[in-house]
């Protein structure tokens, strides 16, 4: 039967009286009662024909399953790595078997129920015979899977499909099937492997939500208290290294699932990590929450640490560009979105659990499908119903940390244009954390401008590393030259060692979005560098003047001695114009040797400049844009490209251009960078492409405390700003003398525009 007949044919079988399935079905079973439940499905049913995106999802997973029931049972002996053959197909089947479970639920036809056992009994057989897996990458060797988190990831899905077909099988099946495999299996992810389940990282949440899922199921109380508590007793060896760059040690610390809520989650919802892992992480924390509000709801788990799974699906939206994807922070592919499944997942269980609240349905319609459980039914209801309302995205602030002590995430959006600017002053985010304290990334309508590199893997792709981290994932993208932020004699912050950068966090300075035409953000790295102090702030400014936005960047310095100070710019886009001489190279060599400036060619280098205001500009998606850089005379400007020492092709070809100043011990970065005009490849005419600034000075001011700098355009227009770096109390009156005027103000700065 095609998608369409089965979607005419909904309405017909199943919003008449049930008969022909028995009423006793209905009210006398105990299962479901993870995600689905009896009441759930009762509602589900009476539903059935009209609701659209519920009966379209289901429609699209019958059709998806049935093809792949047809195929027959496949459980092979596992010996892949990601993205082979074994691999991929026990990842089908955890997603086949899930699905298969909640259609026989939904629809009561007895062969999805009968296709789920006959699986179940042959990783039963299985499993019992199985050793380590044979690829021995990981800190944590699966059984079925490479590493332990895959295996977690199938008991997941699987405790899902076990639940669903709980009430089809006979006290023997179900004896035989816990047993020799799902008590075997909980055990193995927890007790045999404490280094992979007694920690706090998303393996470890994915770990202790499938012994969970699994316990509440089988309804062992054992299993369930090991989920939420950990190991009680059991420490993880400290010494054991993970692939992903660096140990967790839990010595002192809290373990299970309600530790992966308090340690990870800031009060604002924010996961250490960064937004790629949050998503990853997302569905076993909303699914297992939702599992123990259905079977536990004297836990309240959905109020736990002040709503805090709720306010990080929100948190997780806000991290996203104007296409829904998420900003790629840390370790992050880019081109994740809120289309995820795990995002689907997310937005319909806190929607269901939450408020109810109808911005949430605007992400689930452009999702276009739902959970096929009670929560993805009040969605699609909320659709039908016409109660979206758009979700609303403004300038915002994530702080990190578990108490939000720990620094955070900024991001200024614009009132009236689409740009976008991301600021990251956080913790180091375990370790998928990068080295790029105080950096930044800014967008024009979801399209990257100055762009954070993300992470060096091909997910899943076996002939790149089997799918796994690359080895230029710690040498380039984890390296602060990665990012845009500032280097200190080319040597990584915090050396690049991860004890070290774990121990600190930058500190927020200065938030202020009170007037959408001038938004602040400003914060502090005291520790990225031995007895160097790292001060960035940057502004969205709004002005008649430009057409667009201006992103001023001001990165403020002092050290106890002279350094060298490189800060680059990742722009993407064609060259156009310098209004400074550079010479190419005869010969391609390698910037550096180490912290990732091994992998950066040098193209190009500026001869002394003879100008204060060095500007570069590049075309990019059919806009100019231009960096206006307040320069001197030693300074030097650096074309680079990334690519340098990638023998197997695995880092990218990005452009960037780096200002370099050399054996300075205190100064100023100042960058505007500017949008306009345009560029049509159809008329082939050029607008505005040049940039309206004409000089950036800083003022020069006796009292250190502050900094001041003007911005000039071409019509004499100027943009003035004074800055306190030591107080950033509102109440604060600052005076100082300028021009042999007396300037007083309130508040850690000033503006003023004059002719």
């Amino acid at each position: 039967m095609n998608t369409q007949t089965f979607l005419t044919k909904i309405r017909h079988y199943f919003v008449l009286p049930i008969l022909f399935v028995g009423i006793s079905f209905i009210y006398a079973q105990d299962h479901p009662n993870l995600i689905l439940t009896k009441k759930g499905v009762q509602e589900i049913r009476k539903h059935l024909g009209q609701v659209p995106i519920f009966d379209q999802t289901l429609a699209n997973v019958k059709a998806e399953i049935d093809i792949e029931m047809e195929k027959g049972i496949l459980v092979p002996i596992p010996k892949d790595m990601a993205g082979g053959y074994t691999h991929d197909q026990h990842k089908k089947n955890w997603k086949t078997l899930q699905k298969a479970g909640v259609l026989y639920q939904i629809l009561q036809d007895e062969k999805y129920a009968s296709y789920v056992h006959e699986v179940l009994k042959a990783y039963a057989k299985m499993y019992p015979t199985l050793p380590l897996h044979p690829q021995e990458r990981s800190y944590a060797r699966g059984k079925i899977f490479w590493q332990c988190l895959n295996d977690a990831n199938w008991l997941v899905y699987v405790s899902q499909a076990y639940d669903c077909i709980y009430e089809y099988l006979s006290k023997k099946d179900r004896k035989f099937l816990e047993q020799q495999l799902f008590i075997p299996y909980a055990d193995f992810l927890s007790k045999e492997t404490p280094q992979f389940f007694n920690r706090i990282h998303n393996h470890s949440t994915w770990g202790n939500v499938a012994v969970g899922m699994i316990g509440l199921v089988m309804d062992n109380k054992e299993l369930v208290q090991r989920a939420l508590h950990g190991l009680q007793g059991v420490k993880a060896n400290p010494n054991l290294k993970d692939n992903d760059g660096g140990f967790i040690s839990v010595d002192g610390q809290k373990t299970g699932f309600l530790a992966n809520l308090d340690a990870p989650f800031s009060p604002d919802g924010y996961y250490t990590e960064g937004p790629y892992y949050q998503r990853y992480a997302m569905y076993p924390f909303m699914v297992f929450a939702q599992a123990l509000q259905n079977k536990k709801p004297e836990l309240n788990i959905f109020e736990y640490k002040d709503q805090v799974l709720i306010k990080s699906v929100y948190a997780l939206l806000n991290l996203t560009d104007s296409d829904g994807e998420f900003f790629p922070l840390n370790d992050a592919q880019k081109g994740m979105s809120y289309l995820s499944n795990e995002l689907v997942s997310a937005v319909d269980i806190a929607y269901y659990f939450g408020q109810k609240d109808p911005a949430l349905l605007s992400i689930a319609k452009k999702q276009n499908k739902v959970q096929l459980d009670e929560a993805g039914l009040h969605v699609a209801l909320g659709i039908k119903e016409n109660k979206v309302k758009a979700f609303p995205k403004n300038s915002i602030t994530l702080k990190d940390g578990a108490n939000g002590e720990q620094g955070g995430i900024s991001i200024l959006r614009s009132s009236d244009h689409p740009f976008e600017l991301v600021m990251k002053y956080t913790s180091q985010g375990l370790s998928h954390g990068h080295y790029d304290k105080l950096s930044y990334s800014y967008y024009k309508d979801g399209k990257e401008v100055l762009q954070d590199y993300g992470l060096a893997r091909f997910v899943n792709i076996e002939q790149k590393n089997g799918g796994g981290y690359l080895k230029e994932n710690k040498t380039w993208a984890k390296q602060t030259i990665a990012h845009n932020t500032i280097i200190q004699d080319q040597i990584s912050h915090f050396g690049g060692k991860y004890e070290i950068g774990s121990t600190h966090h930058s500190e927020p300075y200065l938030f202020d979005i009170s007037n959408p035409k001038i938004q602040w953000v400003s914060a502090q790295e005291k520790n990225a560098y031995p007895n160097t102090s790292l001060h960035r702030t940057m502004i969205l400014l709004e002005d008649k003047d430009f057409n667009t936005p201006l992103l001023i960047d001001v990165m403020h310095y002092e050290s106890d001695e002279p350094h060298q100070f490189d800060l680059p710019f990742y722009y993407n886009g064609q060259i156009i114009a310098t209004n400074f001489e550079y010479k190419k190279p005869e010969k391609l060599e390698p910037l550096g040797d180490e912290f990732g400036y091994q992998h950066l060619w040098l193209e190009g280098k500026s001869d002394a400049l003879s100008t204060k205001t060095s500007q570069f500009t590049w075309l990019s998606n059919h806009q100019f844009y231009t960096i206006s850089m307040l320069t001197n005379s030693e300074d030097l400007l650096l074309f680079t490209r990334i690519g340098a020492n990638d023998p197997k092709f695995n880092l990218r070809k990005d452009p960037a251009l780096i200002h370099r100043k050399v054996d300075s011990q205190s100064d100023t970065f100042i960058s505007i960078i500017e949008a306009h005009g345009s560029y049509s490849p159809v008329t082939e005419l050029a607008k505005n492409a040049s940039s309206t600034i004409k000089s950036v000075e800083k003022i020069e001011l006796l009292d250190k405390n502050y900094i001041g700098w003007t911005i000039t355009t071409k019509t004499d227009q100027k943009h003035t700003f004074l800055l306190c770096l030591t107080n950033n109390k509102k109440e604060v009156l600052h005076t100082i003398k300028f021009m042999g005027n007396t300037i007083e103000w309130k508040g850690p700065y000033t503006y003023k525009k004059t002719n």
